[in-house]
């Protein structure tokens, strides 16, 4: 009795947990949309703002072909990754968390429009 319990419980948290840490990469295309004036995830091509195809792990304002702002720079100079965490603070504020930034996207407040965003920026392929 106590193994089945035991059992149910790591498969309940399993699942869960899936499913918080996990978005949904196709809807993360469509919330990608507010982003795509400006840039563009499935390519190396910059726009107004840098590609971000890869970006998921790289370093910020590592883009060579890209000219940054001096805060974005100045905000990457200690040698900050964009990793899921960073990305979670940035896309709700960019202009609170790097003052100065260029970057006039007012934010995504919704927790569901980041993961899904995140998924997407770690695997545009995956839309296709």
């Amino acid at each position: 009795m106590k193994l089945q319990c035991l059992a149910s419980a790591v498969i309940v948290l399993a699942s869960t947990s899936s499913v918080l840490a996990d978005g949904d990469a196709v809807a993360g295309a469509v919330v990608f949309k507010k982003c795509g004036a400006c840039h563009t995830a499935t390519g190396p091509d910059n726009r107004v703002g840098p590609s971000l195809m890869g970006i998921v792990g790289r370093a910020v304002a590592s883009k060579p072909d890209y000219a940054y702002s001096p805060a974005m720079r100045a905000f990457g100079a200690d040698g900050k990754v964009w990793d899921e965490a960073l990305l979670r603070k940035y896309l709700p504020a960019p202009q609170f968390l790097v003052k100065g930034t260029r970057m006039s996207f007012p934010g995504l407040k919704n927790d569901r429009d980041l993961d899904n965003l995140i998924a997407y920026l770690k695997n545009p392929a995956a839309t296709q």
